[in-house]
């Protein structure tokens, strides 16, 4: 490092002293997630657990008058000094005892005992929940064959010392199960309206697929059917040399993942489980243009009601989130970047898939300013194989992996699909099992989405800034062992493939995806505050430049969360 830049270091540092700020951990180590918020039993009846000090003059009378050992009875005691009506509770120990009261609230009756010179510590007696599994059938692990894959839907249940990077969407949904106010745009293939765990989970939507031929649908150009026809192939029809390809089903996949019918005794589980899902159809035979899908997601956020067909169409369920599980190689052109900036300042938080380039550079529009990208994980927290990667992640998701190259697909993302190979057909909604696995960063975005439509159930207030920030900051830390013996440190792109690797911060985004203290943190989301700070003589050649620094602080008085730097160069002086 230079010594312009260690002298800008110190600058910074001393700014941050004089303002009585001091980092804590990186933003890629948060602490332990804060389960559900505990409600006391009842508003005006006080129900506390109080312990007393072991010197008190309270436990000393009752050890002078109590023949078998002091046993902590001393509502009758304090009711005459607090002028309250209190009864005496369960014994919890020898100095520890439940108390209630009447005319006030827990939280009362515990501060007014926390403040006498006789006790230890005073709380509300508050009650706690189960976390149990939905009854959905392929959400718990030791599913039997025929069912595949045997560990059903790991990905959404806590992590464990096999499943590593599964995101603890069950412990979230005891925060909240989710809103229906709350709309996530898939831009997609289009869906299947008639798989029984999306019918209900649905609004109508619209298929923006302009082209006859890419459309493969009934009728000609844009239409509000955004129901997914197939979007399968012939030998040569995309380009010359491409093989034949079945359908794929890539939008229902995605909208499984993101919202479906949790609950129910159905199927799968989603990670949204309430929120509402709103195809939008923008891919067809052989991909989609910009053309459509811009216009598709101005239309999906509530900005335009210009759908193509010369009569204005109001989306009447304007999205909050957008969901693109696309993409193709290159730098981010000004279209993307331009529809980015105008989603996020409409408070719409836009995720992509970061792209299946094996670790190569991260795909258009995921490497766009203001997108939400996403890179792939293993079941062990390692990068996997075909996941792209690069400083433009925010962070990164299971992709699904299937470790064995004979047998079953041992850790697949299921999900719902239907299982026609061209046109749909009825009777044949199902769900991806081991057999013909659903893998790829394009799955992985969903779960994120999923993520934010929790979010934004729990506090709808949320800008798109600060959900991207309680993102990372609550991202979990990657492994650094576990993966196959063959595994290295994953390095930045620079054209060359590279498989399996141990995430960092600067490849892989802030960390592991974490739904549970994700929507815990929503609830009292990060300030964030941005101030540049001018530097004479940073950035070389005596040019000047600035140091633009960002602290993430909790709203109130809370602590700082994170800090950032960035060193940006002055104009005429070249990147720094």
């Amino acid at each position: 490092m230079t010594a312009p830049s260690l002298t800008l270091l110190r600058q910074f540092a001393l700014i941050v002293l004089a303002l009585g700020i001091v980092p804590l951990a990186s933003s890629n180590e948060p602490g332990p997630a804060q389960p559900r918020s505990a409600i006391t039993r009842d508003a005006a009846q006080a129900r506390v657990i109080v312990k007393y000090k072991t010197d008190s003059g309270l436990m000393r009378a009752l050890s002078a008058t109590s023949a078998g050992g002091a046993r902590p009875q001393h509502a009758e005691a304090l009711s005459r000094r607090l002028a309250l009506r209190l009864a005496d509770g369960r014994v919890l120990g020898s100095r520890t005892q439940g108390l209630r009261g009447a005319g006030l609230t827990s939280s009362q009756l515990a501060a007014k005992l926390a403040a006498q010179t006789d006790v230890e510590w005073a709380v509300p007696d508050e009650r706690r929940y189960i976390s149990a599994l939905t009854n959905d059938p392929l959400l718990p692990g030791g599913q039997v064959p025929p069912v595949t894959p045997t560990v059903g839907q790991w990905y959404l249940r806590a992590p464990d010392n096999t499943a590593v990077s599964a995101i603890n969407a069950v412990d979230a949904w005891d925060t909240t199960t989710g809103s229906a106010s709350i709309t996530i745009a898939v831009l997609d293939t289009g869906v299947r309206f008639d798989h029984p765990d999306l019918a209900a989970k649905l609004h109508p939507g619209y298929d923006f697929v302009q082209a006859d031929a890419a459309g493969n649908d009934a009728t000609s150009g844009r239409d509000d059917d955004a129901s997914d026809p197939g979007d399968w192939t012939t030998v040569n029809q995309c380009q010359p040399g491409e093989p034949a390809k079945a359908s794929s089903w890539h939008g229902t996949q995605v909208a499984g993942l993101i919202g479906a019918a949790t609950n129910n005794g159905v199927g799968m589980a989603g990670v949204g489980r309430n929120v509402m899902v709103l195809p939008v159809r923008v891919l067809g035979r052989c991909g989609g243009s910009d053309s459509d899908i811009i216009a598709a997601a101005r239309w999906a956020a509530g900005l335009s009601s210009d759908v193509g067909s010369g009569l204005p169409v109001v989306n009447p369920h304007p999205a909050k989130v957008i969901n693109m599980s696309f993409g193709s190689t290159g730098t981010c052109p000004p279209q993307y970047r331009d529809l980015l900036t105008e989603l996020n300042a409409a408070g719409v938080s836009v995720v992509v898939a970061a792209g299946n380039e094996n670790g190569l550079a991260v795909n258009v529009p995921a490497n766009c300013a203001g997108a939400i990208a996403v890179a792939g994980l293993r079941h062990v927290g390692t990068k996997v194989g075909y996941s792209s990667i690069g400083p433009q992640v925010a962070l990164a998701a299971p992709a699904g992996n299937c470790v064995n190259l004979v047998g079953p697909c041992l850790y697949p993302l299921l999900t719902t699909v239907n299982s026609s190979t061209t046109t749909p057909q009825a009777g044949i909604n199902t769900y991806t099992d081991s057999g013909d696995p659903t893998l790829g960063t394009s799955f992985s975005a969903p779960l994120v989405a999923g993520t934010i439509g929790l979010m934004l159930s729990a506090n709808p207030a949320l800008t798109p800034a600060q959900v991207t920030a309680v993102l990372k900051s609550t991202a979990r830390v990657f492994p650094t062992s576990g993966g196959e013996s063959a595994a290295t440190i994953c390095h930045a792109p620079n054209g060359v493939d590279q498989l399996e690797c141990y995430c960092t911060t600067d490849t892989c985004g802030a960390g592991m995806l974490d739904t549970a203290r994700a929507v815990v943190m929503a609830l009292t989301p990060p300030a964030i505050v941005a101030t540049p700070v001018t530097s004479a003589g940073v950035g070389g050649g005596g040019g000047g430049g600035a140091l633009d620094w960002v602290w993430l602080a909790g709203l109130g008085a809370a602590a700082l969360a994170a800090w950032l730097w960035r060193l940006r160069a002055a104009a005429g002086s070249g990147s720094v």
